[in-house]
């Protein structure tokens, strides 16, 4: 049994008083002892310690587990993929239909197409068709001044003039001449001498001579003037046939130069496209399916509603060396001149395909060697075969020799797979198949 026994109220007043004289007298103070620890505490936390180490023991034996059984079975699936033949998209060899479309790039040409030169020299009085027109054949175009050929013609002129004058006196002299032979000529012998006669007859053949001399000079003067006359005619430039301007070069005031050398500005260039031609180049591969008769439609992306047709009228008979295509040329009406030279347009044809089977150009390896198509055989083993490409379409492609109906056949087969090598088809039928042709 305690001795002194404070009441509650009584500690509060000690605290507080304790506590007024430490602040009136700080280096008094000193800290009050902590309050003593419940019993057991410690126990209790050394027990909480173990758990949780127990449990951090046990998550990671777990987890270790766990990522040994992923590694594992990692190993396991790159094992068996690494062993596992390759997956190949195969698609069975089917037969072309009997035509098919053949698209190809050409160019609209006009029927004819001139470049219009002056045939006199001068300068332009006044132009009177320009670019765009629509001109008939022998419609004036232009009109040129040319004071120096009008100059040349009047010199002509006048120079024919004296010449024909010069006519009539040799002509005078020349029937005085035969007047005098004549009365010479039949003079009776010993009246006259040899002598004079023979000099009578001299003067009068010089004289027809002389004659003859000035008619031919005549007719040479008289040609001159033609051709001035004729050059004359030129000041007028005309079309030469019906046709649509297509550039004009002159103004009013321009001197021209007659001729069509380097150094010549040419007046006007003009061009008939009623009909219009159609230049097309074929490849090798289908030259033998064109033929002169062979219809054509022609269709061009600035006009997306009309299809024109037409036929081959003509082809080059060889093949180009270079581009390996063989020229030919369509002709189309064209009344309305909605085809304009020089236009590009697409030209189809209907080529015959019997015979050849037709595969994706997603089928093509292209080697050194040449063009090889992936055959897939029953054994699930791969061989390359050369094959021979009849027709291209771009998406795709005609075979006339390597290939099969029925064949199984790789697209866009791995350049790592090799000769004989098994893998795994696989039926491929999206329209993904016809995509571009594979290189090795």
């Amino acid at each position: 049994m305690r001795r002194h026994d404070y009441s509650g109220e009584e500690t509060g007043q000690n605290a507080e008083r304790a506590s007024l004289n430490a602040g009136a007298h700080p280096e008094n103070w000193k800290p009050s002892p902590d309050p003593p620890k419940a019993p057991g505490t410690g126990r209790k936390l050394k027990v909480l310690a173990g758990v949780m180490a127990v449990a951090l023991m046990i998550g990671f034996f777990v987890v270790h587990r766990l990522k040994s059984a992923e590694e594992k079975d990692l190993i396991d699936v790159t094992s068996r993929m690494a062993h596992a033949p390759p997956v190949v998209n195969v698609i069975t060899v089917q037969s072309a239909p009997k035509s098919a479309p053949l698209t190809l790039p050409g160019e609209a040409a006009a029927w004819y197409e001139s470049i219009i030169y002056a045939r006199v020299d001068g300068y332009v009085a006044k132009w009177h068709a320009d670019i765009g027109d629509h001109v008939r054949k022998g419609q004036v175009l232009a009109t040129i001044e040319t004071p120096d050929l009008d100059a040349q013609l009047v010199a002509a002129q006048a120079k024919l003039k004296a010449a024909a004058a010069s006519v009539v006196a040799r002509q005078a002299d020349a029937d005085f001449a035969k007047t005098t032979y004549d009365r010479w000529k039949n003079s009776p012998k010993g009246v006259v001498s040899e002598q004079e006669r023979e000099a009578k007859k001299a003067g009068y053949e010089g004289s027809v001579a002389h004659l003859n001399e000035a008619k031919a000079q005549v007719a040479l003067d008289r040609a001159n003037v033609d051709r001035f006359a004729a050059l004359t005619q030129f000041k007028e430039v005309r079309a030469p046939y019906d046709g649509t301007i297509v550039e004009r070069r002159i103004d009013i005031g321009n001197l021209v130069t007659a001729g069509s050398t380097a150094n010549t500005t040419p007046l006007y260039r003009m061009a008939q496209d009623d009909p219009i031609r159609v230049f097309v180049d074929v490849p090798q591969s289908a030259a033998e399916n064109i033929k002169v008769g062979v219809p054509a439609q022609i269709s061009a992306s600035n006009i997306p509603d009309r299809v024109f047709k037409g036929k081959v009228a003509r082809i080059a008979g060889a093949i180009n060396p270079q581009s390996r295509t063989l020229r030919a040329e369509v002709d189309i009406p064209n009344p309305d001149h909605a085809l304009v030279s020089g236009m590009y347009v697409n030209v189809s044809f209907q080529v015959p395909t019997e015979g050849l089977v037709q595969v994706p150009a997603a089928a093509l390896v292209f080697r050194p060697g040449g063009p090889q198509i992936a055959i897939i055989d029953k054994g699930n083993r791969v061989t390359f075969h050369k094959v021979t490409i009849a027709r291209d379409d771009g998406t795709t492609v005609a075979i006339d020799s390597g290939i099969s109906l029925g064949d199984q056949i790789a697209l866009n087969i791995s350049n790592q797979i090799t000769e004989g090598e098994t893998v795994k088809p696989q039926e491929f039928t999206d329209g993904a198949a016809h995509g571009p042709a594979q290189k090795k």
